[in-house]
């Protein structure tokens, strides 16, 4: 039974669980992106996240609060320096885990957890700063024909009621 299993143990006691999600937030915070397996990933973004949305005011208690997790100045610096203004706007969701495969030795899941602000190749596409726009149906030939016949009696009538009006200021 899984009864008060609230997040992964990952097979370690809370001493090491805790000491391996410190420095994998630290090597986070430092490094932008670091590869790891998916369930370490998916326990450091549950640790992270709280750390990071604390990041966005630079206070002197978060800054306490902080280093009591990280236990590491030059990453807290840099988490408050660097990561916390450019994430300020952000509401939420500020690491992303990309899947990408097995590990070849054990055939573990490997993944890429990445600070979501930081990935300069998904900015740098353009792809991705366009908008999407929705395909639509050609239409048939006789309805472009009608179509063009229709605007060119609506343009006639236009002419002819720009004449009308100009004889009638000219009397």
């Amino acid at each position: 039974m899984r009864h008060g299993k609230k997040f992964n143990h990952l097979s370690r006691k809370s001493g090491h669980r805790k000491a391996l999600l410190r420095n994998m937030a630290i090597a986070l915070i430092t490094h932008k992106r670091i590869k790891t397996t998916l369930p370490k990933a998916k326990a450091l973004r549950k640790f992270i996240e709280p750390i990071l949305t604390r990041a966005k005011d630079n206070t002197t208690h978060s800054r306490r609060v902080i280093f009591s997790y990280l236990q590491n100045k030059d990453a807290v610096n840099e988490l408050f320096n660097e990561v916390g203004p450019k994430i300020a706007e952000r509401p939420g969701g500020y690491v992303r885990i990309l899947k990408m495969g097995f590990r070849p030795s054990d055939a573990a899941d490997v993944a890429i957890i990445e600070l979501v602000d930081y990935n300069e190749t998904a900015e740098a596409t353009p792809e991705a700063n366009k908008k999407r726009t929705r395909r639509r149906r050609k239409k048939k030939s006789s309805e472009t024909t009608e179509a063009v016949a229709t605007e060119e009696t609506t343009e006639e009538a236009t002419e002819e009621a720009a004449d009308n009006e100009e004889e009638k200021t000219e009397e």
